[in-house]
């Protein structure tokens, strides 16, 4: 597991807290960012898991 993937998995965790409370106590601006946040995790994530898979198929 590489930085990225640790890196976008907390900020997808963190994401989605923050949304669901933003849902919780109807706040569309926290829900809002959570979701932004949530996303940028996924994709920072799945950036990790390519190169990991890259890293891979070179050895």
């Amino acid at each position: 597991m590489n930085k990225h993937q640790v890196t976008g998995r907390v900020e997808e965790a963190k994401g989605a807290v923050k949304e669901a409370a933003g849902k919780l106590v109807g706040n569309k601006e926290l829900e809002a960012k959570g979701m932004l946040e949530k996303n940028a995790g996924k994709a920072e994530a799945k950036a990790g898991d390519i190169a990991n898979k890259v890293e891979k198929a070179v050895k």
